[in-house]
């Protein structure tokens, strides 16, 4: 029964692949959340495919601007973000966590510091220091508490499906196995489910992003890309814009920063005695 869903599984996953990797190219969208929701397919198949559909696919030129703006929508971007760059550090540290046969411990600080380092270091930081005038460094401290709380949120929902469902069956704790993909698949789900009401907060926060529109400016002679409403610069003025707003208190951000702490290590808790 699992074999056949898992055989399934992977079927719809390739045609979400081929589908969001091809109609994504002409999606007037930053380019970090383009690969963001590719990468997202390859482990979510059909969910990032509909994800994709309703909160980010232009369904009549020139309208993706509207189409995005709902809250709910860029706070799917922004969720889709953190989950495909923590997601797959997370992923990559349980495959290579098993191939070492780490502890259980080590297994998780693993799957933490490599997603964690490729979500903030690079998918969060790095990818998006136009927002922070083209400064690495700057982007580094903008994004640092965003990318922090949503991981701690996304990894606890990952470990409580990982952990728990890879030692009910058979061989799924070896990447050899179609059902440690599958299992990490599912987990991943359950993870974006689990750091979506804390992106709402981030978003609504002005504290993290959300969609992106992005365009080509026809009167460039280097054709380069365009934010919808404003010019080349726009991403550094939707930071500034984003600066301008009341920013949350120092105890509520603290407040949340503590939950988020709270949230990760009781699931670490659970999970090793679980497997102990």
């Amino acid at each position: 029964m699992l074999d056949g869903i898992i055989l399934l599984w992977f079927i719809l996953t390739a045609i979400s692949v081929i589908f969001v990797a091809i109609d994504i190219a002409s999606t007037p969208e930053a380019l970090v959340l383009k690969w963001g929701f590719v990468i997202l397919a390859l482990f979510t198949g059909p969910f990032a495919a509909f994800f994709y559909v309703i909160g980010c696919r232009e369904p009549l030129p020139m309208t993706h601007e509207q189409y995005v703006h709902a809250t709910w929508k860029q706070v799917l971007g922004s969720t889709m973000h953190c989950a495909a760059g923590d997601g797959l550090g997370i992923i990559v540290g349980a495959a290579i966590g098993s191939i070492l046969k780490l502890n259980p411990m080590m297994d998780i600080t693993l799957e933490y510091i490599l997603g964690f380092g490729f979500g903030w270091l690079f998918f969060q930081a790095f990818a998006m220091r136009d927002m922070a005038g083209g400064s690495y460094k700057k982007s580094l401290k903008m994004t640092f508490i965003p990318e922090f709380y949503s991981m701690n949120l996304l990894m606890c929902g990952m470990l409580l499906v990982s952990k728990f469902w890879m030692p009910a069956v058979a061989g799924s704790e070896s990447p050899d196995s179609p059902a440690f993909w599958f299992i990490m698949s599912i987990a991943l789900i359950v993870g974006f489910l689990f750091a979506y009401p804390m992106n709402w907060w981030l978003v609504t926060n002005h504290l993290k992003h959300g969609m992106i529109t992005t365009r080509k400016n026809n009167n460039v002679g280097d054709m380069k890309e365009m934010n919808s409403e404003h010019d080349m610069d726009s991403m550094q003025t939707e930071s500034k814009v984003m600066d301008q707003h009341k920013s949350p208190s120092k105890n509520l951000l603290f407040g949340v920063g503590v939950f988020s702490v709270v949230v990760i290590a009781v699931s670490i808790v659970i999970v090793i005695k679980h497997n102990s």
